[in-house]
């Protein structure tokens, strides 16, 4: 089944978040998608924090869908979802914006060639 790169980038995921002491006095803040294994990131600020799991998120999908693996898929995709925006605003490379705007995103367009 062709998997579209612009529906794996559209599953919403349970996000995990805390802020943690790691020395006194020195906080940071630790995200995750735990349905996504091994899709975490940590920064001071929750926010900075967020943008690297955003961009981290999306990355890994990227290749999933590109070695022709199924990301997991816990939920339907949103269908108000705009994964081109969202990847923007993560700072990621125009290679990868490009990819997720032509032809839906298909998996074959990412296939190595």
């Amino acid at each position: 089944m062709e998997q579209r790169l612009r529906d794996c980038l559209s599953v919403p995921y349970l996000l995990a978040a805390e802020t943690v002491e790691v020395a006194p006095g020195s906080w940071i803040s630790r995200v995750a998608y735990p349905e996504l294994p091994g899709c975490s990131a940590e920064a001071p600020v929750v926010e900075d924090a967020l943008h690297l799991l955003e961009r981290k998120r999306i990355e890994m999908i990227v290749r999933m869908v590109g070695e022709g693996r199924a990301p997991p898929r816990p939920r339907p995709p949103l269908g108000d979802c705009d994964p081109v925006w969202v990847a923007r605003q993560a700072s990621l490379s125009d290679e990868i914006i490009a990819l997720i705007s032509s032809n839906g995103g298909n998996q074959d367009a990412l296939a190595p060639g």
